[in-house]
């Protein structure tokens, strides 16, 4: 169990925790846009519409996100859609995101007292209007600890993208200890690097909380 070669894999390992970061905002990203469309949809009350936003939150919150990743990659190419590894992590990782995300921000706009929609429509305001000026300003300073706890999530989560051969974090060090024949320093640069970027992120989150936070 030699660990004294950590500092020689530490570059390749920092490569991947940067491809691991970018995997996690950018589905963050897709995923609050997915969300907040399909949490508008969800709570719209056309039975039609309403339903297909709770279709897509069912398949993609009661489906595996590594089943999800390997049909992008692996299945797509049987319908002539070809996507690379990069293309359907991204897609993957956003629509599942998009899936939670949505529930959260859901829950958020029913936090909001209904006086205040009903004193919106009082004054003229269009639904529209009302999500837009007032409902989802308020909203988002409530769901900001579930969210917070999904972008965590989301950090460990993308080590389930080295199924589709992209080398963040996990695909690193699995690599390098195939190379080297020693698993362990790989592995435990891993372990810290997820450990700080998560103990990293959830202090900014914490800091962003106490800033907004609803009394």
């Amino acid at each position: 169990m030699d660990l004294s070669n950590i500092k020689n894999i530490l570059p390749t390992m920092l490569q991947g925790s940067v491809l691991t970061l970018e995997l996690t905002f950018l589905s963050i990203v897709f995923g609050t846009i997915i969300g907040v469309v399909v949490a508008m949809i969800k709570l719209t009350n056309n039975k039609i519409i309403s339903a297909i936003g709770n279709f897509y939150t069912w398949v993609f919150r009661g489906t595996p996100l590594l089943l999800q990743l390997v049909v992008f990659y692996y299945g797509f190419p049987a319908i002539n859609i070809e996507l690379s590894a990069f293309q359907a992590a991204i897609i993957g990782l956003s629509l599942n995101a998009g899936a939670y995300m949505a529930e959260i921000i859901r829950s958020g706009i029913l936090a909001i007292d209904v006086g205040q929609f009903e004193a919106s429509k009082a004054l003229g305001f269009t639904y529209a209007q009302t999500m837009k000026k007032i409902v989802l300003p308020q909203a988002f300073r409530i769901v900001i600890p579930p969210v917070g706890n999904q972008f965590i999530g989301m950090i460990k989560d993308t080590s389930l993208v080295s199924a589709i051969a992209l080398e963040e974090v996990l695909r690193k060090a699995e690599t390098l200890g195939s190379s080297t024949g020693n698993p362990w320093p790989p592995y435990i640069t891993a372990g810290i690097l997820y450990l700080l970027m998560t103990t990293i992120f959830t202090s900014i989150f914490s800091v962003v909380e106490k800033k907004l936070s609803v009394y």
